[in-house]
């Protein structure tokens, strides 16, 4: 009885923490030391080995056509896919370029795909980025910019987390402080399971240098908030 109480009340603790996002304030993605002593190729049979237990234990029949290849399936998904970024050796280059037009406005990306996991619940975090920056001499290919935040996302995830390595990343590539970047997702550990709230999102925020300032955020905001839908 005692045991069964202590488990529903690491439960209660551990949903609790998920609600709140706790984070150590460290915008590192928290990684063990030797993470990366394993190939790709160790991880994927660990992980499949391990997730063809978890299935059997839920009672599947790993025997059926559909199934018996499932656990390699994920432990792939897992490695080189979903939780790809989590390897620095596939950080995109951030090669950047003389600002030979002297450009000297902000420049926008806006509605970046972002497919990311949280990591409370590993289940898909999926929303829109908008990323920006002045350059101070250099600027940076339109798709490096995509690639960051793609990178970021392909790993288990915190929404706050994920802001402000994007941010760091742009700033140490071009360097500047003057970079920000808006999230806007549906985390379906809010939408499918829990509080089941289907229409909620999450916005998140992180401004640099120039966009601290309250007229270089409005035009920032105004230019997400812009039209820009074409047809084909």
């Amino acid at each position: 009885m005692e045991i069964k109480k202590n488990s529903k009340a690491l439960e209660a603790i551990a949903e609790e923490q998920g609600d709140i996002h706790l984070s150590s304030g460290n915008t590192d993605t928290p990684m063990r030391e030797g993470a990366f002593d394993r190939s790709d190729d160790e991880k994927i049979e660990i992980i499949r080995n391990h997730f063809e237990k978890i299935l059997d234990t839920l009672g599947m029949d790993l025997t059926d056509d559909s199934l018996k290849g499932t656990p390699l399936r994920v432990a792939k998904m897992f490695v080189k896919e979903i939780f790809g970024g989590l390897n620095p050796e596939r950080k995109p280059s951030t090669s950047t370029f003389e600002n030979k037009y002297q450009y000297g406005e902000m420049l926008v990306e806006k509605n970046i795909v972002v497919y990311s996991t949280c990591e409370h619940h590993l289940l898909p975090i999926v929303g829109r980025a908008h990323v920006a920056y002045i350059s101070n001499g250099t600027v940076i290919g339109l798709s490096k910019m995509n690639r960051i935040v793609d990178y970021y996302a392909k790993r288990p995830q915190v929404q706050e987390r994920m802001t402000k390595q994007i941010v760091l990343a742009l700033q140490e590539a071009l360097g500047t402080k003057d970079v920000a970047c808006v999230i806007d997702a549906k985390h379906l550990c809010v939408n499918s399971r829990g509080i089941r709230d289907i229409e909620s999102s999450t916005v998140t925020a992180e401004f640099g240098g120039k966009f601290k300032e309250e007229s270089a955020k409005r035009d920032f905001l105004d230019y997400i908030n812009m039209k820009t839908t074409f047809d084909a």
